[in-house]
């Protein structure tokens, strides 16, 4: 559930420059299902992204070349939603504050417990799953959005804000038939069964574009 419906395999990657470590954390998340990608350096992951598939990222918090912080704050400016486990040999309670500020979803001194870390990897690929799902949502409602006509735009908005037919009718100056059948289009377009749900998927769908900073010109 949550991986769409393509059944796209998650994708494990661990970026840890302690080989012993690397490969033995790829053979066992291969044997639970997981595609697994395995690095030793930062830049090397960075030249990876984007990352398309939904999965998370075990990060060595003291790589020899690179800081793991610094790579979790590269990852929050380029938005992306990839869950990040943090692992360190040297870890210090200042260290671990600032890695789950910066967004880690957990953090495990070496040597960790393998049966813990798998659990959380499973949680962290599940979370990241259903981001991507709703990702996907969203991106279904814009698709179905920029199908409209502007007029049928127009009727969406007026409609969204609560206008009934007669005063739609009223402000763009047109007939109550042309709006009805205007608002029946949105309907099917949108795949709206109710106008609750229209409005409801609308909105939303706004309201995360807003979040985002993405928010189309139109006031829809």
């Amino acid at each position: 559930k949550g991986m769409g419906r393509m059944q796209i395999q998650p994708v494990v990657h661990v970026l840890d420059d302690d080989i012993a470590i690397r490969d033995a954390l790829g053979v066992l998340l291969q044997s639970t299902g997981y595609g697994v990608r395995l690095y030793d350096r930062a830049e090397q992951f960075l030249s990876a992204l984007p990352i398309e598939e939904p999965g998370c990222l075990i990060l060595d918090m003291n790589l020899d070349q690179s800081d793991g912080l610094e790579l979790q704050r590269l990852l929050t400016q380029t938005r992306s939603t990839l869950p990040v486990i943090v692992v360190t040999g040297y870890a210090n309670v200042r260290t671990a504050v600032q890695a789950m500020r910066g967004g880690a979803v957990d953090f495990f001194e070496k040597p960790f417990d393998r049966h813990r870390l798998l659990s959380r990897v499973h949680e962290a690929v599940a979370m990241d799953c259903e981001a991507h799902a709703e990702h996907e949502r969203r991106q279904a409602v814009l698709a179905r959005l920029g199908a409209l006509t502007p007029r049928e735009r127009e009727v969406l908005e007026l409609v969204v804000a609560g206008r009934a037919n007669k005063q739609v009718a009223a402000q763009l100056g047109i007939s109550m038939k042309t709006v009805e059948a205007h608002r029946a289009h949105v309907m099917a377009k949108m795949k709206a069964e109710s106008l609750a749900e229209l409005v409801r998927v609308v909105t939303e769908t706004k309201s995360v574009l807003i979040d985002e900073g993405d928010a189309p010109s139109s006031s829809v």
